[in-house]
């Protein structure tokens, strides 16, 4: 990913010439996460944070936009997200359910189902900590943040869910 700073000082600058540098640094990490807590809506999900980053960005001023820590910001607008999306989804029955076949442009690896399946059986709280950790590669601080939760708790989450993913790992051999 680009500097941070540097591109929050474009993006300060020139909010619809930077945007796009925004998504093309940020779009992937953003899917990738959000498919594997939400899998069926992870691309709606992935268009609606930048819909509302952008959103919220044209109403900042110059030296807010620059403060910016980017990727912690957009992961609390994804987990957001998620969390109204999942709330609202189960307030209403789903009625088929689809099979997703990957595309060779996909940016899954291979065995994803397999990653799915055993992200699945953890705790909502584990499985997010987790995907935020080690597939969006985001700081301690930045999942408390975007988890409103203390960061010694997503620690503890995070070292839990990999215990768990391991004796899974160790159950399928």
């Amino acid at each position: 990913m680009t500097d941070q700073g540097e591109l929050c000082r474009k993006l300060a600058r020139d909010l619809d010439g930077a945007f796009p540098d925004l998504i093309a640094a940020m779009q992937d990490q953003i899917y990738s996460g959000l498919r594997r807590l939400h899998r069926a809506d992870a691309e709606d999900l992935t268009q609606e944070v930048f819909i509302r980053a952008y959103r919220a960005l044209s109403g900042y001023e110059p030296s807010r936009i620059r403060k910016l820590k980017l990727r912690g910001w957009l992961w609390t607008i994804a987990m957001n997200l998620g969390r109204n999306h999942a709330r609202d989804r189960a307030r209403r029955p789903t009625p088929v359910r689809l099979v997703d076949h990957f595309s060779t442009e996909d940016p899954e690896p291979l065995d994803s189902q397999a990653w799915s399946r055993r992200l699945a059986a953890l705790g909502v709280h584990q499985r997010r900590a987790v995907v935020l950790r080690h597939v969006a590669g985001l700081s301690y601080g930045e999942i408390a943040r975007a988890l409103e939760r203390p960061e010694g708790t997503v620690k503890a989450d995070v070292h839990r869910g990999i215990e768990r993913l391991r004796t899974i790992m160790e159950a399928e051999r």
